[in-house]
């Protein structure tokens, strides 16, 4: 078999249609990655695992259509692992049958409960933040402090979103529905739709963008955009004209997500692919995802990057993601019954 650079069979190869083009066969000390996450992202993890245990990972990027691929393979697929961001989309591939349960005393230890499947079926990797962005010249420091601030009248077409059936948006609102109840719940999604600037969409870049343009003054973002902005001398300005919040400090915490990966149902190289498993939960794989990709460790005690050091400690929401799992269906049921997308 083929290998490129020890780490990757076939490079990262992006399947706009249904992943399931390109043969990948299974053989003895590899493991194999199906991944919704981009190779640059994952591809120097891979490298020092293989560096340290000699097994090769091989890596399949795609956009979409992981499910349709594993579910069409069956039995014989050759993949091991799924790689994935967002629990929509951990909790889909779960409840497909396609992902297998286990056990380890570093993921016990080390990943807190409330990012793990309590079945063990899924793993969180890294943690995401949904903060919110403020205007530095049109909104005044603590004028806005909560999600729940964000259906205050007082915001009437000052807010930017993505679409509200996103996985990260209907991810926010199943909290919502977790904290609120799903009245509760509902009367704020109508609200925060209320106080649109627009109708909804691009992505969490597009919503800072629009700050600094001028078309809205709060929007909804994911944490690391702000660290890939600033990366960016295109984007920069789009950066440096918010400020960021981290929400819900005086209650429950801010909203967090995970990237996360688990073992798929039949995995032929079981062993090796939760040597990599625990490689990445351990405290050299999650300082590595910090430096990396701006997101922050699922596990206590890694030093944050500097970025993350800047922008101060914060209160999280522990909330089960398995919860908010289960209130998916009902938040994007809801999107539709508010009208949030017209």
């Amino acid at each position: 078999m083929k290998v490129n650079q020890s780490y990757s069979l076939l490079g990262a190869i992006v399947i706009s249609g249904v992943m399931g083009l390109t043969p990948l066969l299974a053989s003895a000390d590899e493991v194999n990655v199906y991944s919704y996450r981009k190779p640059k992202l994952i591809d120097p993890m891979f490298a020092e695992f293989t560096k340290q245990t000699g097994i090769k990972v091989n890596s399949v990027f795609a956009k979409k259509g992981m499910i349709e691929r594993l579910q069409s393979e069956g039995v014989n697929s050759p993949a091991d692992l799924v790689f994935t961001v967002d629990i929509g989309r951990l909790s889909d591939i779960k409840n497909a049958g396609l992902t297998q349960s286990i056990s380890s005393k570093r993921f016990s230890n080390d990943i807190p409960d409330h990012y793990r499947d309590p079945k063990g079926h899924w793993f969180g990797l890294t943690t995401r933040a949904r903060i919110i962005v403020a205007s530095t010249e049109r909104v005044k420091p603590g004028e806005i402090m909560s999600y729940e601030d964000l259906a205050d009248p007082k915001w009437k077409g000052r807010i930017c979103t993505r679409s509200g059936k996103h996985p990260y948006m209907v991810a926010l609102t199943a909290s919502m529905i977790a904290h609120h109840g799903e009245a509760g719940a509902k009367t704020w999604l109508a609200g925060l739709k209320n106080n649109l600037a627009r109708k909804p969409q691009g992505n969490d870049r597009a919503q800072v963008k629009a700050i600094k343009e001028g078309e809205c003054d709060v929007a909804v973002i994911n944490h690391y955009y702000m660290a890939k902005m600033l990366k960016d001398p295109e984007q920069v300005p789009w950066a440096q004209s918010v400020n960021v919040i981290f929400p819900n400090q005086s209650g429950r915490g801010t909203h967090m997500n995970v990237s996360g990966m688990a073992l798929t149902k039949h995995a032929p190289n079981k062993a090796d692919a939760i040597k990599l498993m625990e490689f990445l939960a351990s405290d050299q794989g999650q300082k590595m995802y910090v430096k990396k990709n701006g997101e922050y460790p699922v596990k206590a005690g890694i030093p944050w990057n500097d970025l993350q050091k800047s922008w101060g400690k914060f209160k999280e929401d522990n909330l089960s993601l398995a919860v908010i799992a289960d209130n998916r269906a009902t938040a994007i049921r809801m999107a539709d019954q508010v009208g949030y997308n017209n």
